[in-house]
């Protein structure tokens, strides 16, 4: 096998083992008696910004927050907003199915590019708007099954993170701006933490909790991240927004299998519907060649 070949490989093994990771979020969930969903965010980013600090002071030889600094004001708005996606992602678990809360959450590549074309003028191709309406009428089934059921809560905390993934594309194209991964994470553990706290007291967390928490933190947020951002050396962009579409599939189907939670015929129907549409553009991208595109328009598991 050449080199390049290899490589490729790699980068797909790293993405697959990355989407694993993400998938694992609504299983940890539903396993632990802790349902707050403000006090579940606050432990996860716990155990998630200690797991960042440790591989961030090994990586950078103990200059953790020299490199911390470095990311300047783009990297720090590019924080708080992660730390939105953290905070909406797991109270959004708290209030619906698993289902509803990945597929949601899927469409951020989408409304990245809704945003671009609306706010900074960025052309969007004609299969991407077919993928986005499409997309679209996918969420719209989804939300009318759902309308005046409780779920329904938690199915519009959901869609901030898509909103406030957007948001965080905008914002590091207007200024010019590349985050660096890593160092914005520990940002946003910390300002996840610090949002949460006061809403998270007094704890109720109980010690049999306490491993469910420490795998959110670190296998499924932390280690997800950091394989993604070793699977993206290797591959196109457009590789990794498609690889990506397989935590929904492997998390849906996690829940389903592992605590029983069955997805409802309409959301079954509408995330099929969604996850169809950002395959089919994402593999549009890549036989056109064009899937080298800024990293940030795939969407890392919040």
């Amino acid at each position: 096998m050449s080199a390049p070949a290899a490589r490729h490989r790699r980068g797909l093994l790293l993405m697959l083992g990355a989407t694993l990771c993400w998938s694992t979020a609504g299983v940890l969930m539903r396993t632990q008696s802790l349902t707050d969903g403000w006090e579940a965010t606050f432990w996860r980013s716990v155990f998630m910004l200690a797991f960042m600090t440790v591989v961030l002071s090994v990586q950078y030889r103990g200059a953790v927050w020299r490199r911390v600094a470095g990311i300047g004001w783009p990297g720090v708005v590019s924080g708080v907003l992660w730390a939105v996606m953290f905070v909406a992602f797991i109270t959004a678990l708290a209030r619906t199915a698993v289902a509803n809360v990945l597929v949601l959450s899927s469409v951020s590549p989408f409304l990245a590019a809704l945003a671009g074309w609306a706010l900074l003028g960025e052309r969007v191709r004609p299969g991407t708007w077919i993928a986005m309406l499409a997309a679209f009428c996918g969420i719209a089934v989804m939300f009318a099954a759902s309308f005046g059921e409780a779920g329904a809560w938690g199915n519009l905390i959901a869609l901030a993170i898509p909103v406030a993934f957007a948001a965080n594309v905008i914002v590091l194209r207007r200024m010019h701006a590349r985050a660096d991964m890593m160092p914005t994470l520990i940002v946003a553990g910390v300002v996840s933490c610090a949002v949460t706290l006061p809403f998270a007291l007094p704890f109720d967390i109980a010690w049999g909790d306490v491993p469910n928490f420490v795998a959110l933190g670190v296998v499924q947020l932390g280690m997800g991240c950091l394989l993604m951002i070793a699977a993206a050396r290797h591959l196109a962009a457009a590789e990794v927004g498609l690889m990506a579409e397989l935590e929904t599939v492997f998390g849906v189907a996690a829940a389903w299998l592992l605590v029983g939670e069955v997805p409802s015929t309409a959301t079954l129907i509408g995330g099929s519907i969604v996850v169809l549409a950002l395959a089919a553009n994402e593999a549009l991208r890549l036989w056109r060649g064009d899937g080298r595109a800024p990293a940030l328009e795939e969407a890392a598991q919040p």
